[in-house]
């Protein structure tokens, strides 16, 4: 049975008919067909799914958290993104989290137009902002830009490992996507390319044992509210000279805030309390401008942090040491 398919054809025949009421603005009908689908089909993650959407339209916050909640308790792996919409209604609730399996179908059906999408409609300039702020960090700190082996977390399909190929060695490449991945790997940029999450990624069963002179996560904490495990597990990773480089959105407020385009917001204050908690130190974080919405500049930073103890002091913040 599909996912999307509660196997029950009254119970189907009633979800589309409320799909066809909803486009139609008759959101208390559409309602009432699926609850009445779902009275047929209590299990049918799509159909809690589908009446969460229905009642956040109609400005039903308590019932549309009440229905996401019951669509993730349907199919835990939550390949819908019920925990993330209920994150934009209740952020404090312990389903509202970004799955891994909604984040991995999102960018397996994302990965055939992904380049031309990002570089062309969004005017994408993550990995040169990361490269830019790479340059500036290693001057300061008088050291030469010049890395051994790297990690590209979120590799999507190479974007970060073309802008940084001439100053690194080697680069291994990690995606949650596995369509992703096989293009990645494909690209002939990458020592190794694996499926995993960004976190997962260091786990030894993973990792090999390697440990790294540079990592690096263009646009990928977007998806990850909480950054303190994986700040910790590149802490754990990373060579006593080693850089971590990445890119968030920053937001109103500090965050993690989830906004209206589905994206986590991490603001400076939250970056710093994370590295600390890691042992890392903040060399470099600065405003800019990675990406573009409906034609809109989406405001983000760029960071870029050593391993504690290690040679250089800390530069301080906005890229100028203040």
């Amino acid at each position: 049975m599909s996912r999307l398919s509660s196997g029950d054809l009254q119970a189907d025949r009633r979800y589309r008919y409320a799909d066809d009421l909803a486009r139609d603005r008759d959101l208390a009908a559409a309602a009432d067909l699926l609850r009445q689908a779902l009275e047929l089909a209590p299990r049918w993650a799509a159909g809690w799914f589908r009446l969460g959407e229905v009642l956040e339209d109609a400005a039903d916050a308590p019932a549309a958290a009440d229905a996401f909640r019951n669509a993730v308790h349907c199919d835990p792996e939550d390949i819908l993104g019920a925990g993330a919409r209920l994150g934009r209604l209740l952020p404090d609730d312990p389903e509202a989290r970004m799955s891994q399996g909604y984040v991995a179908k999102l960018f397996d059906q994302y990965a055939p137009r992904f380049d031309d999408h990002l570089l062309s409609a969004l005017d994408y300039r993550g990995p040169e902002i990361i490269v830019a702020a790479l340059r500036e960090a290693c001057t300061a700190a008088g050291r030469p830009m010049a890395f051994g082996l790297a990690m590209d977390l979120g590799c999507g399909t190479g974007l970060m490992a073309k802008a940084i190929r001439r100053d690194v060695a080697a680069i291994d490449g990690v995606d949650i996507s596995a369509e992703m991945a096989r293009r990645a790997a494909a690209s002939g940029l990458y020592r190794r390319v694996r499926v995993a999450d960004a976190a997962g990624a260091f786990a030894p069963s993973e990792s090999h044992g390697d440990r790294y002179d540079l990592i690096l996560a263009a646009d990928v904490l977007v998806y990850m509210k909480d950054l303190n495990r994986l700040f910790i597990a590149v802490a754990q990773a990373i060579e006593p000279q080693g850089l971590f480089a990445f890119t968030v959105q920053s937001g109103d407020g500090d965050g993690p805030v989830l906004g209206q385009d589905m994206r986590y917001s991490h603001g400076p204050a939250y970056l710093r309390a994370a590295a600390a908690q890691a042992g890392l130190r903040i060399l470099h974080l600065a405003p800019c401008v990675t990406r573009k919405d409906r034609a809109e500049d989406v405001p983000g930073h760029v960071a870029v942090l050593g391993a504690a103890g290690g040679p250089a002091d800390d530069l301080g913040v906005d890229g100028h040491g203040g």
